[in-house]
């Protein structure tokens, strides 16, 4: 019979919160699925990043930072606006730690 090993030591969320990053590392976590999925509703309706800010009613260099990864600087009303252009809404939701 095989001997099961068991882990040792914390989870990555809790090394991330004793290191004190944590909320930065998730705040970017978030924003690399947010502007990946952006950059993929993009790309299937064949839409440049210059016709995605005209959609949008704003400028190139606005639209980089919204796909920018590592940009977190976000606000709703701008990504609210990027998912109305693509056709989507945004959903938003709290979820205990």
């Amino acid at each position: 019979m095989a001997k099961r090993t068991t882990h040792i030591g914390t989870t990555l969320d809790d090394f991330l919160s004793r290191e004190g990053v944590l909320e930065e590392v998730s705040a970017r976590a978030i924003k690399r699925v947010i502007a990946w999925q952006l950059a993929e509703a993009m790309k299937t309706q064949g839409l440049t990043k210059s016709a995605m800010a005209e959609r949008m009613h704003t400028s190139r260099s606005m639209l980089d930072r919204l796909l920018d990864e590592t940009d977190t600087g976000l606000t709703i009303e701008t990504l609210s606006r990027a998912a109305q252009a693509l056709g989507y809404r945004v959903k938003i939701e709290l979820a205990v730690a």
